[in-house]
């Protein structure tokens, strides 16, 4: 039987993809949903919410932590730790997505240094887990990685990547994917191990890569130029690798302090942002030029420290760190307009953007969700409510940066003391 290249290649794309199809297709399984790409595709959902606020499902207890819950199969997965000297320990939660009841929880002790005690820093993962075919992977703040039974929460095998990889304590650890049967990890491990790929199934090494320090943000991988390419920024370089192999395709350099090398590289069509330096992609090889902006001073090629940007049509719209919601020309960077009403103006100020249908859900550092209509002609709020208490303190103030899960009618959001599972459903 003979395929076409053209054939060929639309299979080589699609398989990856087909493992997370078995997943509920309102599931949330990862860092930033089902395609980690933050959008929610689902209808039937409040357009407007009640004056009284959002129907509360469920509230659990939780401890410090900066990684996102993930929803997949029925269940909400929530990595935090519990800070108490002298064992202080990681630990990954399993909750039964309708009625929030602890169904198991994955403990183990680490060795936090002396300062990450301190209640005002909330030390715990920062990692957000993934979930693939009944299996949660977690990455814990030192290096713990584990793969787990998703039902029972039994150890199926496990990696110390500290004592392996010669890793040390991070502010930031990316989360990590899935890539057909390679799990992808960004740890800044040297000799050249900033990423390393494993199989999923036994945690063997496959590949390693680059040796370039660690940031915070997480990994994407796309499809351009006729080939996957896996999209990584680290403190030296944005870097273009072969997801399968780890060989790279296309790199720039990009000096950045790991703290503003926050969010989620972007992809859209033929462009790529990071941070906020705007690539046009190659469509025939893997290949990137710059677009914008001219300037090479790294100030200059951020948007927001704490905030990943959202393409709509032929603009993107994204938080500065500052406070204000902005959006600019997707092919030129130029300013179109810019508002204050979104949260406070003050620094570290977080604005996640999750389109959804023809609004956009906005979940900011206050804790409060908004919905709005996001066009070149400006913002216009439809609705907003409090959701969250704030509890992490900073420059005066507490704050939620943690983004929320949104899956089957429902958001998922977490602060250093508590879960909560709402309501977004339009009819009960």
């Amino acid at each position: 039987m003979h395929f076409s290249p053209r054939t060929l290649f639309a299979v080589a794309v699609t398989l990856p993809l087909l493992a997370f199809a078995a997943l509920h297709a309102d599931d949330w399984p990862q860092w930033r949903g089902l395609n980690r790409d933050g959008l929610c595709g689902e209808t039937g959902l409040l357009q407007s919410f009640p004056a009284e606020g959002l129907k509360v499902r469920w509230r659990a207890p939780v401890g410090w932590g900066w990684s996102s819950p993930v929803v997949a199969e029925g269940r909400v997965f929530l990595a935090d730790s519990h800070v108490v000297k002298p064992k202080p320990k990681e630990r990954l939660h399993c909750f039964d997505e309708t009625t929030g009841n602890a169904l198991w929880t994955h403990a183990y002790e680490v060795a936090y240094p002396d300062w990450a005690h301190d209640p005002a820093q909330e030390s715990g993962p920062v990692a957000t887990p993934i979930v693939q075919n009944g299996k949660v992977y977690s990455l814990g703040r030192l290096g713990h990685l584990f793969c787990l039974d998703a039902r029972k929460g039994d150890v199926l095998w496990q990696k110390n990547l500290e004592t392996e990889y010669q890793i040390e304590w991070s502010p930031g650890t990316p989360s990590p994917l899935i890539e057909g049967n390679l799990l992808i990890l960004f740890i800044g491990a040297k000799p050249s191990a900033g990423v390393v790929a494993f199989h999923k199934d036994t945690g063997r090494e496959v590949w390693k890569a680059l040796d370039e320090s660690l940031t915070f943000s997480s990994p994407i991988v796309i499809t351009s130029g006729g080939k996957r390419q896996l999209i990584v920024w680290t403190q030296a370089s944005v870097t273009s690798l072969d997801p399968a192999t780890g060989k790279t395709y296309w790199r720039q350099r990009l000096f950045t302090t790991a703290d503003y090398a926050v969010s989620t590289p972007v992809f859209h069509k033929d462009r790529l942002l990071i941070g906020g330096l705007m690539f046009q992609l190659d469509a025939d090889k893997p290949a990137a030029a710059v677009l914008w902006p001219e300037s090479k001073a790294p100030a200059r090629r951020i948007l927001s420290h704490t905030s990943t940007a959202l393409f709509r049509g032929d603009h993107l719209f994204s938080a500065k760190s500052s406070g204000e919601l902005i959006c600019l020309e997707a092919s030129t960077g130029k300013q179109v307009w810019e508002t204050a009403k979104v949260t406070d103006l003050k620094n570290g100020a977080s604005i996640h953007l999750t389109p959804n249908g023809d609004s956009v859900l906005l979940y900011t550092d206050r804790g409060e969700l908004i919905r709005a209509e996001l066009t070149s002609k400006g913002y216009r709020e439809i609705s907003r409510v409090a959701l969250l208490e704030p509890t992490f303190p900073f420059a005066g103030r507490k704050v939620n940066w943690s983004p929320p899960a949104f899956a089957n009618r429902h958001i998922f959001a977490r602060s250093g003391k508590e879960l909560i599972c709402a309501s977004l459903a339009a009819k009960p």
